[in-house]
This record gives structure tokens, C-alpha cells and sequence, in this order.
């Protein structure tokens, strides 16, 4: 028995800002639920089960939505595809909902989660993180919630890159560059974000030109 989060969700007849407006009104939240062959159907779904739900999913974990059109209720396997806030409130005014193939790999950005301290941390130096999170690919179950790294073994001037990082069972990574995520420094050292941020600025240069080449061709 599955014992994922269960959201109900409404087919929306009406369409339109002064529409949705009345929806957020009356404690809806608009969206649309897509799926991989092309369906996308208009839904409105009740505010504090979605804030519930996303607060624990984000866009990452399954959910079973609930749908229900034309007096018939279909339960889909679903993610929190994407979810658009208000810029003043902390509220959400749009969803998009994405129907899985549970045979079908993903691309998703997951979490990285640091466990442990790290020796060299303990030792004096300061722990410095370049990245927060990756790009993967795997079938929805199999999508992590976060992707674990145990730097209790750390030392000073340690640093970790994504190739070093053991993935779960089911998990790609997906990059181009060798990429740090972490580095431990010795106290007083100076910070290696100027690194980071210049290797990142290669890239984009790099890619830049690239993308000249090929549009001049």
C-alpha cells in the first residue's frame, strides 16, 4: 500500500485572471497538470493541503493526485513540478502539477545533504560549500530526497568535487565539469569563492563562444 501523500485536485472550468483571482479568494490555488504524452488540464487545488504537501515534496517526491473531472475521480502519480509565489506574500498563486511515467527516468535538481563534521573543521579550519544541490536523472522512485556527503573525514585543505561523491542506487549525476562542491580551509585562509566563481565565469564564456561559433556557421 502506498503510503504517499494524497492532494485532491479540481478540474478548473474558468480560465483567466479575473478567474483565478476569485480562485485565490476563496482559498484555491490555479494550476495545470501536465503529463509525458502531452495532456495538460486546467486544476485548482486547495491552498493548505498543497502548502502542506510542498512543504515536505518540494519538486522532487512523489505525490498520488486526485483528480477530479466530469464526476469521475482518477488517482495519478505525481511531482510538484513548479510553484509560483506571490513577490510580496508568502503565498503560492500558481502550480504545476507533472503526471509520471514510473518507468521513465527524470531530470530533476536535488539537495545535497553534509553529515558529519568534518576532522579539519575540528582542527581550527572553516568549512566553505560551492554548491548546494545537483542535476540527476532517475526513475521516479528512485529520485532522492537529498544526496548524502560524509565529511567527517575531511581534513584541512580537503575538497570535495561531484566525481567524488557515491550516488544512490539508481542515480546519475548529471554535469560536464568536474565541479567543487566543497572545501575545507585553514583558518585565515581566504575564501574560495573567488575560484569558484571564476571557474563558473570560464564556463559561461566558454559555452558563450561556442554558441557564436555555431550560430556564425
Amino acid at each position: 500500500m502506498s503510503d504517499r501523500i494524497t492532494v485532491k485536485v479540481f478540474e478548473r472550468k474558468e480560465t483567466g485572471k479575473g478567474p483565478n483571482r476569485r480562485l485565490r479568494s476563496s482559498g484555491f490555488v490555479p494550476g495545470v497538470f501536465y503529463n509525458q504524452k502531452g495532456v495538460n488540464i486546467p486544476v485548482k487545488v486547495p491552498y493548505a493541503p498543497l502548502q502542506k504537501a510542498y512543504a515536505k515534496l518540494r519538486n522532487t517526491q512523489l505525490l498520488d493526485l486526485e483528480l477530479e473531472r466530469d464526476g469521475k475521480v482518477e488517482k495519478i502519480t505525481s511531482l510538484i513540478w513548479r510553484m509560483k509565489y506571490d513577490p510580496v506574500k508568502p503565498l503560492p498563486i500558481h502550480v504545476d502539477f507533472f503526471g509520471v511515467d514510473m518507468e521513465k527516468p527524470l531530470k530533476v535538481t536535488v539537495p545535497f545533504k553534509l553529515e558529519g563534521t568534518a576532522k579539519g573543521v575540528k582542527a581550527g579550519g572553516r568549512l566553505e560549500q560551492y554548491r548546494e544541490q545537483c542535476e540527476i536523472i532517475a526513475l521516479p522512485g528512485d529520485i532522492p530526497v537529498s544526496i548524502p556527503i560524509d565529511i567527517t573525514k575531511l581534513g584541512i585543505n580537503a575538497r570535495v568535487h561531484i566525481e567524488d561523491v557515491p550516488m544512490p542506487e539508481g542515480v546519475s549525476p548529471q554535469f560536464d565539469d568536474n565541479f567543487a562542491i566543497l572545501t575545507i580551509l585553514a583558518k585565515g585562509a581566504a575564501s574560495g569563492v573567488e575560484d569558484e566563481l571564476e571557474e563558473l565565469d570560464a564556463e559561461q564564456e566558454e559555452s558563450e563562444e561556442e554558441a557564436g561559433e555555431e550560430a556564425s556557421e
